[in-house]
């Protein structure tokens, strides 16, 4: 008798224990702080700092869990190929989508469909190339024909690095190929150019210390956020030259899922890039100079800080990122072809 009752009690108490210790155990587990590795460009230091602090806010108070983000930022090809070779990026957040592709071929980084998983293509945002001069435009920069004038000096990034030094390659080709007619011309167009241009730094952000800082060259092909920051900062030093034809340029974002899936980050991760498409992460573009891509009360609010242009996409003047890559800037490619040190 005495038996029986010791071990009914003891199965209860036993079992009572190990549920109060699970149901314990669960929040616990649930508010542990968690960090992300955002793996950018160049030029989107600022926007992120600005996203990254307001996300952490709002998770915070959605889940009561503290979220720590941290960037990496460089020249966006040279960013993938660090993703390749093992960092561990959550999110990779690019400059363009075939640096992100790029992930999908090396590695299997994240699922080949990977723009279909956010809206607008994976695209809370963009941008186009415009040009920063010096105050006053001493040289008379207006379009894309002035930077092959003899004299003019114009710092660019390397497209072999930096994907808006693509999207600068491009823009240039796409202009010639319109006005003079035809790829053999805008072939010789870029080529000059190209003669015009003294160093070619790995990144966007390096051509603009360049270009600022070490005083080189009288003109500075630059991404459209970029070159509003430089106003930003050096206030009447610089001025904005935009040319009445450029490129759309649209950089994606997208979870990386091996590492997610290793990390057990995917949930937040997720959560964070389609952060970027609510209201308050479309304002935090706009303030930062980016082109919000999917809120129209964003778009109103910071229509009137963006030049007018006439604007075309990679798809339409180059038959997407994959046509460009092997046309452009893969080993052999044209800018092999026409870029020679002297």
């Amino acid at each position: 008798m005495n038996d029986q009752r010791r071990d009914f009690i003891k199965i209860p108490l036993a079992a009572l224990f190990a549920s109060v210790m699970a149901l314990g155990a669960l929040p616990a587990t649930a508010q542990q702080p968690v960090t992300l590795l955002n793996v950018s460009y160049d030029p989107t230091r600022e926007l992120y700092v600005d996203f990254n602090q307001a996300f952490a806010k709002y998770w915070k108070a959605k889940t009561g869990q503290d979220v720590t983000i941290k960037q990496s930022h460089g020249g966006s090809g040279k960013q993938a190929r660090s993703i390749i070779d093992g960092l561990d990026a959550d999110v990779a957040t690019l400059a363009l989508a075939g640096d992100t592709d790029a992930l999908v071929k090396n590695g299997g980084w994240l699922a080949a469909d990977w723009q279909k998983k956010l809206p607008h293509n994976a695209s809370p945002y963009a941008s186009t190339i415009v040009f920063a001069v010096r105050q006053g435009n001493p040289k008379g920069i207006k379009d894309w024909d002035d930077l092959v004038r003899p004299g003019v000096s114009v710092i660019t990034p390397n497209p072999k690095t930096s994907g808006g030094a693509r999207w600068n390659y491009l823009a240039a080709w796409e202009f010639a190929k319109r006005k003079y007619g035809g790829d053999a011309k805008a072939k010789e167009f870029v080529a000059k150019l190209y003669g015009n241009v003294p160093i070619l730094d790995t990144g966007a952000r390096g051509s603009t210390i360049t270009f600022a800082q070490r005083a080189q060259g009288d003109v500075l092909i630059a991404w459209e956020n970029e070159a509003y920051l430089l106003e930003k900062e050096f206030g009447s030093k610089f001025d904005i030259v935009v040319p009445p034809l450029s490129i759309l340029a649209e950089p994606a974002v997208a979870v990386v899922d091996k590492n997610v899936d290793k990390k057990g980050t995917r949930a937040v991760a997720e959560e964070y890039l389609k952060y970027l498409y609510s209201e308050e992460g479309q304002d935090i573009v706009g303030r930062n100079f980016y082109r919000p891509a999917v809120s129209a009360k964003a778009q109103a609010k910071y229509a009137k800080q963006f030049g007018k242009l006439t604007l075309f996409t990679i798809d339409q003047a180059f038959g997407g990122w994959a046509a460009a890559d092997k046309a452009h800037f893969a080993d052999g490619a044209s800018f092999d072809q026409i870029y020679t040190r002297k």
